[in-house]
């Protein structure tokens, strides 16, 4: 395994964490994740993404129950993170919109994924643990938070502290599999 930096070693480091402390996160390191999410790229610097964070018990059980009901049941271990963050997109009419059409890429999808890896890891880097959840009821969601229709629920994440980190590395394809220098393989 070659070297790359403390950046490698923080890439290495953040999982998608399930298990949580019962130990609630300082809202300052909450706000470093946040900050570090905002600086994020996005398409047209249109920044789509914005962020109800619930730290406040009642409130993320209540979300949290409506989230992970029903089908939605296997991300029920959300429920036990401190912190529950409701990513959402505000979709910009050109960026978002035109040539999401045009591209036939949704780029605020893009733009959503740099920002929340970018809270991710810097969560890494203070020991907090996350997990995106991509699977749960995000109609009851907007309906709890009482979310208006300019914004798209697009994803959740869990946060908090851990026990300890999983050291297993994870299987992953061989650098010749997934990139290549001036051709296709």
């Amino acid at each position: 395994m070659e070297s790359i930096g403390p950046f490698g070693a923080l890439v290495r480091k953040r999982r998608s964490i399930r298990q949580y402390l019962d130990k609630p996160v300082e809202r300052e390191k909450i706000l470093q994740c946040l900050e570090a999410a905002r600086l994020a790229p996005s398409a047209e610097n249109t920044q789509p993404w914005r962020f109800v964070v619930l730290d406040d018990p009642a409130l993320r059980e209540r979300v949290g129950n409506a989230a992970f009901s029903g089908i939605y049941f296997p991300t029920r271990f959300a429920l036990k993170a401190p912190v529950l963050v409701v990513v959402l997109a505000k979709l910009d009419l050109l960026a978002n919109r035109i040539a999401a059409h045009l591209q036939k890429c949704q780029f605020y999808l893009i733009d959503i994924g740099c920002a929340v890896e970018h809270l991710a890891l810097q969560a890494a880097e203070m020991d907090i643990g996350t997990c995106w959840i991509g699977w749960f009821n995000g109609k009851k969601v907007k309906k709890e938070l009482k979310i208006p229709d300019k914004y798209r629920v697009v994803a959740m994440l869990a946060m908090g502290y851990t026990e300890d980190w999983p050291a297993r590395e994870r299987p992953r394809k061989a650098r010749e599999e997934i990139a290549w220098f001036n051709e296709v393989r």
